[in-house]
């Protein structure tokens, strides 16, 4: 009895010694980990949209296609474009016509002044020799009222050519420096880009998502039409209680399990914390100096950067998982 009594004391003895351990053990290595369930995979994700409005006429993607930068996505019907851009260029060449015109201007300007010059100079010659003759009696002073008059309307003239040349010379010489050939230039660039936004394209890598586009919609500048994952920037959002976020640190190595993959084990980084809680983001904030306040303990999101995955494991956007934060 006395050796079954000292091996049950002894039994006591080592699982009292070994909770002890344990218990050391959770309260050591708890400490150098951080761990959550409330972790969900994100991606990058480029809502691709028109930059002009028209008629679908072609879709050269499905739904969960994977694309490359440069891709053909949709075409737009390129006709009114194209008239759009038919009908700057005729503006451009009107506005060139103008400016030639006005070149031609100065030179009829310059020649007229050149003439009505000579022919006020005549004018006033004859004027002065009229005169003198009237003084003389030879000629009357009905001719000598006609030559003043005459004299007059050629000074008026030559004043008129001379505004007209000073108005000619206002516009610019060079046809580029023209404010109508200037809004030409521009409504052709303009034309043009619409014209190459008609052809949409891929602007990354990536899978196709969420497309229900079919030739013959139309749409509009702006309007969403379907998402674009960008390949390669999956992360992970871990949304931790703000009483676990001490000795999170970015770089710090993080071990991820994710649900849809039993059994198996991903790596990260932390690459940043966010700036406050994710209800401090919320559409509706909470207002805790309002009415009844219960302390509840908040959440703050942490992004973690997935390294990369092979073909067999593609992630997925909402996906949970369960990440551990070892703290350095």
């Amino acid at each position: 009895m006395e050796r079954i009594k000292q091996h049950k004391i002894t039994i006591a003895m080592v699982l009292a010694l070994a909770a002890l351990l344990g218990g050391f053990a959770f309260i050591h290595f708890s400490g150098l980990s951080r761990s959550t369930e409330n972790a969900y995979i994100n991606a990058d994700v480029v809502n691709v949209a028109s930059q002009v409005s028209g008629r679908i006429i072609a879709v050269h993607v499905k739904d969960n296609q994977l694309v490359h930068k440069g891709d053909a996505l949709f075409d737009i019907d390129p006709e009114p474009f194209t008239i759009a851009l038919q009908r700057a260029q005729a503006d451009m060449a009107l506005a060139r016509q103008n400016a030639r015109q006005d070149n031609a201007e100065v030179s009829v300007a310059r020649a007229q002044i050149a003439q009505t010059e000579s022919d006020l100079a005549n004018a006033r010659a004859s004027y002065e020799r009229d005169k003198e003759l009237v003084a003389k009696h030879f000629l009357s002073q009905q001719s000598l009222d006609d030559a003043q008059t005459r004299s007059q309307s050629l000074q008026a003239a030559f004043e008129q050519a001379r505004a007209k040349l000073t108005k000619a010379l206002s516009a610019p010489e060079k046809p580029e420096q023209r404010g109508d050939v200037l809004k030409a230039q521009a409504a052709i660039a303009q034309a043009k880009l619409d014209l190459e936004h008609t052809h949409v394209t891929a602007t990354q890598d990536g899978q196709i998502s969420n497309l229900t586009l079919t030739a013959g919609s139309l749409v509009g500048v702006g309007m969403p039409l379907f998402a674009l994952i960008a390949q390669d920037s999956f992360h992970i959002d871990a949304n931790f209680k703000e009483t676990e976020l001490v000795g999170i640190h970015p770089g710090e190595d993080v071990d991820i399990k994710i649900d849809m993959y039993p059994g198996q084990h991903f790596k990260g980084t932390v690459e940043s914390l966010s700036g406050g809680t994710g209800t401090a983001f919320s559409l509706l904030p909470p207002q805790n100096a309002t009415g009844n306040w219960v302390k509840i303990a908040q959440r703050v999101p942490v992004r973690i950067k997935l390294a990369p995955t092979d073909a067999e494991h593609p992630l997925r956007i909402g996906a949970t998982a369960t990440v551990s934060v070892q703290l350095k």
